[in-house]
């Protein structure tokens, strides 16, 4: 389960990378996928079997070290974000000054770390002997700024939440939600390295509470972040397989009509690999397929009309057209010629291009059926 989980933030900073290429200028964009990639960085560290791997090779603490480091970096290229997105030219300059406070916390964690024997940091924040001060610096220092940056961060993307619309405030929700949860539990982490510094005690039950709270709400700002995105392309795909499928249903209709008017057939205007390559597109071939067979139906119009019919619009529901389509074919295979101009056969039901379109598969279905 939690592999799975962990799928989510990896596969957003896959599609964050992928979209830094096409826009490397883009400061919001680069701020908020170093933020994703310090962020999914810092898991592997937080994991007994990264953490141990670590500190076989460089001494106990330092997966700890390391991955508080990373969660520092998470959230001040998250207020990079922010700042990029909203400052506009002073962004640059509040950035710097932010780098500078995080560049003091993490250099005043890293001494405090290295003033103290490497077995101390052997155990977790909750096994940890916060009444050293080096201990109770590290875990609180770092907390502190945590939380500092957070909130700020959480009240913007409140801020902008407010001004959006769906899908795009749905996300911001989420992720403001997870902001604050971690806020929170940031907030209440250094409430307990007070107490434990000053000798007390903590439950281990409520320690552990707040930490599962602290990695639910990271998935769920990770999850925020990415929702827009992610729906677009869920759109996208379910777009791609309804036209897939209506392609496929309308090809009955199609060669019937490509047998009797091969010229109708479209073909690519250049024989370059790259242009064949798109022209294989789904999309492509569904709307090049469309038009195909209206084409087709144009020129066989004529055929559809009996001897002693003379309408102007010719009304036919989908299995009678189907019939008389096969019929038409027949006849100009006898070498029959044709009888008048294009007939204009019955509009579909509706003004849209789906209309039209539905049209189209019902007459393909129905010759399918009588095949």
């Amino acid at each position: 389960m939690l592999k799975l989980l962990l799928l989510i933030p990896v596969a957003a900073v896959v599609w964050k990378v992928y979209k830094l290429t096409r826009d490397p200028h883009n400061a919001p964009l680069r701020s908020v996928t170093l933020c994703l990639l310090s962020a999914v960085l810092s898991y592997p560290l937080a994991m007994p079997g990264g953490a141990s791997g670590i500190d076989a090779v460089a001494g106990h603490g330092t997966a700890k070290l390391i991955q508080n480091v990373l969660l520092l970096l998470t959230v001040y290229f998250l207020m990079c974000f922010y700042l990029y997105s909203a400052d506009g030219h002073a962004a640059r300059r509040r950035a710097r000054r932010e780098a500078v406070v995080v560049a003091f916390v993490a250099v005043s964690i890293i001494v405090a770390a290295e003033s103290v024997p490497n077995e101390v940091f052997a155990g977790s924040f909750s096994t940890a002997d916060m009444t050293i001060p080096q201990i109770a610096f590290f875990y609180g220092g770092a907390g502190l700024y945590l939380m500092y940056a957070l909130g700020v961060a959480g009240w913007w993307t409140r801020q902008y939440a407010r001004m959006s619309r769906r899908p795009h405030a749905t996300g911001l929700w989420m992720a403001a939600i997870g902001l604050a949860a971690m806020a929170v539990a940031c907030a209440v982490r250094a409430v307990f390295v007070a107490i434990r510094w000053t000798g007390g005690t903590v439950p281990q039950p409520l320690m552990a509470g707040v930490a599962f709270l602290l990695v639910v709400s990271i998935l769920l700002f990770v999850a925020g972040v990415t929702y827009a995105g992610a729906r677009a392309r869920i759109t996208s795909l379910a777009l791609w397989l309804r036209h897939r499928r209506d392609h496929r249903r309308l090809t009955p209709l199609w060669q019937l009509l490509s047998e009797a008017y091969p010229e109708n057939v479209l073909r690519l205007a250049s024989p370059a690999l790259r242009d064949r390559w798109r022209a294989r597109g789904v999309h492509r071939r569904y709307h090049r397929r469309i038009v195909e067979c209206r084409d087709g139906l144009v020129d066989i119009s004529p055929y559809l009309v009996g001897k002693a019919e003379d309408t102007e619009v010719l009304e036919l529901d989908p299995g009678e057209l189907a019939e008389r389509l096969r019929q038409a074919v027949t006849t100009m295979g006898k070498g029959a010629l044709s009888p008048r101009q294009a007939v204009p056969l019955a509009m579909p039901q509706g003004d849209d291009r789906e209309a039209d379109v539905r049209q189209l598969i019902a007459v393909s279905d129905a010759l399918r059926m009588s095949a």
